[in-house]
């Protein structure tokens, strides 16, 4: 048995929906289904939840009800009359929750508050999803992931009780797919012991995909995409970039560290352990190969992979009293660094000096350079980029840096990386 994930995009429209229907069809064994909220729903509900933590009841009141036509209309299009008004009472109660959780915000506990609204996005559009394959004569179950996984409390990026939520897995998903029935749940959600809700953190649904995977010990998790597969680089970015066909679990950490949008490597961790290969697939076309990422792949040349991360400051720290840049200082840098919780991207130190790059957050940064600044003397340049590329070439080295000011240049047998501006 697989795991299905279908994101946003894939479910943006009744129509996209209603295209989904084949790819579950040809299935010879029930399949578990987790599903985003439509596309734009989460943004639409962090608004809401905006509002309502500035007190702004009536506009989050407001966005709560145009949600709730949405959705309607949505359902109206995909369903037909019986199933309509069995999808109205779900939604109706789901808004029900929704709005009670608007009422209950608490500005003093924003994450608190966030999760509460945003977690709902989900389970709409699971429940619709649930109703259009029963109207299909697909056999299914719906179940609200939230009595499945359990979190501890850190909202906005909950850490999964896993022998608990493993449990839970096996009784109530393992025992509907025994009975030959399709489940259809929702990613990026949990909630904790006294059930309230708390959100997974970056990539939830792809990694409760991954999770219920490797509790249930299935044989595979797709990711459903609207492009067919993994690309050596973003193609919003780079032309002619190359499909990857296979590529290894560590390759695509090594490419996620190094800040590929590409799969996080929370999604990965539990596949890799239980040696479960994950699918990247085009839900537009399901004939095509798309990519798999698994343990070994055979020994084929990957292409250079490249990853571009723009809008970066880089900070050069030097000790005040010329003190060399050895344990105590980088202790003390390293400190400073977690405390608030900045994510180095790149790091160099010499003698009497530590380069960082990081991503440019304005509050972020003055609050470095303020905390640098007190015993270190701190020099900045501004608006750099950061290119990092695995398995290069001198070519390609050449041809992304031409006609740049090269500010720093890091290089071992599979990785270069550049600060360039």
């Amino acid at each position: 048995m697989r795991v299905f994930k279908f994101g946003g995009a894939s479910i943006a429209d009744a129509g996209r929906m209603a295209a989904l229907l084949p790819i579950i069809r040809e299935e010879q064994q029930p399949v578990l289904l987790i599903l985003s909220a439509l596309g734009k729903t989460t943004n639409a509900l962090e608004k809401i939840v905006n509002h309502a933590c500035k007190n702004e009841q009536d506009e989050a009141m407001n966005l709560v009800q145009r949600m709730e036509l949405q959705h309607l209309e949505y359902a109206r299009q995909l369903l037909d009359e019986k199933q309509f008004t069995n999808a109205v009472v779900a939604l109706k109660g789901h808004f029900a929750e929704l709005e009670q959780a608007v009422k209950s915000t608490d500005p003093s506990r924003y994450d608190y508050s966030y999760d509460q609204v945003v977690c709902m996005g989900e389970l709409l559009s699971s429940a619709m999803f649930s109703f259009y394959l029963e109207q299909n004569n697909i056999a299914n179950e719906w179940v609200d992931v939230r009595n499945v996984i359990r979190t501890d409390h850190t909202y906005r990026d909950g850490a999964v009780d896993w022998a608990y939520s493993k449990h839970n897995a096996e009784s109530i998903l393992g025992g509907a797919l025994k009975k030959g029935k399709v489940v259809v749940t929702q990613g990026f959600i949990g909630s904790t012991e006294e059930g309230t809700s708390v959100t997974l953190g970056r990539e939830g649904s792809d990694y409760t995909a991954a999770i219920l995977a490797a509790m249930l010990h299935l044989d595979s998790v797709t990711i459903w995409k609207d492009v067919d597969g993994l690309q050596n680089a973003d193609p919003k970015l780079f032309p002619n970039t190359v499909k990857i066909e296979a590529i290894t679990f560590n390759e695509v950490i090594e490419m996620a560290f190094y800040g590929a949008q590409i799969i996080h490597p929370k999604t990965i961790k539990p596949l890799q352990n239980a040696n479960i290969p994950l699918y990247v697939k085009c839900f537009f076309d399901r004939t095509l190969k798309g990519s798999v990422i698994q343990a070994d792949v055979e020994h084929i040349p990957y292409p250079p992979l490249i990853v571009l991360k723009e809008n970066q400051e880089l900070i050069q720290v030097t000790t005040k009293d010329f003190s060399f840049i050895t344990e105590d200082n980088l202790s003390k840098l390293y400190s400073i660094f977690h405390d608030l919780k900045i994510k180095i991207n790149l790091i160099q130190n010499a003698a009497i000096s530590f380069i960082a790059s990081i991503d440019n957050r304005e509050d972020k940064v003055r609050a470095l350079i303020q905390a640098l600044g007190k015993e270190y003397k701190v020099h900045v340049n501004d608006n750099v980029s950061l290119l990092t590329i695995r398995h290069y070439t001198p070519e390609i080295i050449f041809e992304l840096t031409k006609g740049k000011q090269i500010l720093l240049k890091q290089e071992t047998r599979k990785t270069v990386q550049v600060i360039m501006k």
